[in-house]
This record gives structure tokens, C-alpha cells and sequence, in this order.
């Protein structure tokens, strides 16, 4: 039986990542995959360290350069017409794909309907304060992609492992700040399906601190708001049926919707908490559940605190963020180029 192994361009956009692009060239070249079928496509989007010259020195690499940084999708806008093989993967300098991501990703485009494919992102497990938030939050995210591919189609993509076929790309508005979501869900719009491949996975480390991973959830509920104007209808269950049902119930009702009713939640109880004693226990539990939080949100470095303190303030910061990323959003005060976030 013929191994279905169609040629893949594997697109990194890196932004002074020196310090870890000899071994993600590595890792790349080392995927179980036919070397005559991968061209590996990386732009150093105005680095101005040495990440040019490591790109440049390895010749299996197709490298570009850009002097001025305009940002991961300009970079993205600007190799894409070298691309020509038919199926693309996205991925990011800082993370490392798991030996078989390639086989996995494409076995699913020998079924025509499917336009693209969702790797994992994991975390890796370094008992930080940071860490511990951030892995459940994608380990939350990756649950609820599975469902949604086993159920219809999943519901975006993230940037550090996302494939698609290249037929489907178009260029997105440059003001773009999730591109891989807003692609993900264009190319989900036209009537394919995005499925999710669990086996398939970047991983990477957690970020720096807590206020590192402040400013990429802020930027992402930004980019969230945003989607609504560059997904045109996608709120309408009449025009697209089940992918509109997925994006309401599992991303606009979590970003939008819930963080703004949690203060409404605490108001309504504190009312009925006046005229019943079972709303005056209820008060008191959520009272308990907001001071756990703001205490694992203002504390979580310190090594004494538990974990279970850490996740309810992770959550608190979360639905924060919903707020700042609106006011972001509305303000036009996001920039669609990410300010690098540190790592451990």
C-alpha cells in the first residue's frame, strides 16, 4: 500500500531567535519524513542578532530576510508566494515538533473535504508557578479542539503548530492579530474541515512569569474581538450551521460573554444574599473562591503557594484580560507585531 506523503513546506517566521534556531533546524530536519519532501521556508523578520546568519549557513534551509519587522503575518505574506508545495505547516522558532507531527498532520488530507490541520500545543512540565496555569489552560484548549473536530470541525488554531493546504491561503487584513485563528476559521468558512491531531505537537516552554503571559492573553482576547469584523457571519447558525454553534459556545461565549457576567454573578447574589440564607451561603463561597484567586494572582511566586491557588488566579487573569484586550481592541491599541514574550 502507497504511504500518502505529499510534499510539505514547513514556514517558520522568526524574530531574534538565535538562541534557539540551530536546534529548531534541527529538530525540523530531523521529523520522520522524506527529506526529498520537505522544503523548510524561514524569514528573519528584522532580527537584528545573529539569526539571519544561522538561518543563511544552513543550505537546506530557504531563507529571507527582511531589514524592517512588520510582524509574524508580514512575514508569512511575504514567503508565501515561494511556496508551491500543496501542503503547508506554520510553526514557531521557539517550540520543537514531536518526531511523527508530519505524518500525522498530513495522513488527514487524503480526505478532500478536510482544508486544514490543529496540532497540540504542550507546555513543558517545570513545576513553575507560570507553568502550572498555562499547561492546564492548553490542556483545556486541546480537550475542547478534540471535540469539536470529532464533532464537526475544530474551532481555530494555534500559531506555534497549524497546517493547511496552500491552495486555500489568502492573504488576511495587515492589521491581523491572530492570523493562524482568523486563517483557520476563513478556510472553515469556505466548507472544509479543520481537524485537530493530538499526536501531532510543538512543544514549548512556559512563559517567563505571570506578567509575560498577561500580555499574551491580553493580545489574544484583542484578536478575538477583532475576528468578529474579519469572519464575516460567523455568529449565524443559519449560514454556517455547526461551525457557528462551536465558535459561540467554546471561544465567543468564553472571551466575550462570561468575563463580563462574572461581576453581574456577584452583584445578583449579593442582592439575594439579603432575603435568603442559602444566597448569603452561596456569597460567602464566591467571596472564598475571589479571595483564593486574587491571592494565588498577587502571591504566585512565592514558593510556599500550593498549585490549587495558582490555577484559580490563572483563571481570574484570564477573564482580566477580556477587558483589557476589548479596551485594546476598541482604543486601536494592539500592535499586530507580538512584543516577544520571555521564557523559561
Amino acid at each position: 500500500m502507497n504511504r500518502y506523503e505529499p510534499e510539505v513546506a514547513v514556514v517558520i517566521a522568526a524574530y531574534n531567535e538565535a538562541a534557539v534556531l540551530p536546534e529548531k533546524i534541527k529538530n525540523t530536519l530531523a521529523l520522520d519524513y522524506p527529506a526529498d519532501r520537505i522544503k523548510i521556508h524561514l524569514v528573519t523578520d528584522g532580527s537584528t542578532d545573529e539569526s539571519a546568519a544561522i538561518a543563511a549557513a544552513e543550505k537546506r534551509v530557504h531563507h529571507y530576510h527582511h531589514a524592517t519587522r512588520q510582524g509574524k503575518l508580514a512575514a508569512i505574506h511575504r514567503i508565501m508566494p515561494f511556496v508551491d508545495s500543496p501542503i503547508v505547516v506554520l510553526t514557531d522558532a521557539n517550540c520543537w515538533l514531536s518526531p511523527q507531527t508530519l505524518r500525522l498532520l498530513v495522513r488527514h488530507y487524503a480526505d478532500e473535504t478536510v482544508g486544514a490541520v490543529a496540532g497540540e500545543k504542550k507546555i513543558m512540565a517545570d513545576h513553575s508557578k507560570a507553568g502550572v496555569g498555562e499547561g492546564l489552560y492548553w490542556r483545556y484548549e486541546s480537550w475542547l479542539k478534540k471535540i469539536d473536530s470529532d464533532l464537526y470541525s475544530a474551532v481555530g488554531a494555534a500559531g506555534e503548530l497549524f497546517s493547511f493546504r496552500r491552495n486555500l491561503f489568502e492573504e488576511l487584513p495587515a492589521d491581523t492579530i491572530i492570523e493562524d485563528f482568523v486563517l483557520s476559521m476563513r478556510i472553515a468558512q469556505r466548507g472544509y474541515k479543520v481537524r485537530y491531531e493530538p499526536g501531532a505537537y510543538a512543544l514549548e516552554a512556559p512563559s517567563f512569569s505571570l506578567a509575560d503571559e498577561w500580555k499574551r492573553k491580553v493580545r489574544i482576547c484583542a484578536g478575538g474581538f477583532q475576528s468578529l469584523k474579519y469572519l464575516p457571519g460567523i455568529c449565524n447558525p443559519f449560514r454556517f450551521g455547526w461551525l457557528s454553534v462551536l465558535f459561540l459556545s467554546h471561544r465567543f461565549l468564553r472571551w466575550a460573554v462570561v468575563p463580563f457576567l462574572l461581576p453581574l454573578l456577584f452583584l445578583v447574589t449579593a442582592l439575594l444574599a439579603q432575603r435568603s440564607d442559602f444566597f448569603a451561603l452561596v456569597l460567602l463561597a464566591e467571596a472564598a473562591g475571589l479571595l483564593v484567586a486574587l491571592t494565588g494572582l498577587l502571591w504566585h511566586s512565592k514558593k510556599s503557594l500550593p498549585s490549587w491557588m495558582i490555577i484559580p488566579g490563572y483563571v481570574l487573569m484570564m477573564n482580566a484580560a477580556a477587558y483589557a484586550g476589548l479596551f485594546r481592541y476598541l482604543h486601536g491599541t494592539q500592535s499586530v507585531v507580538w512584543e516577544k514574550a520571555r521564557r523559561q
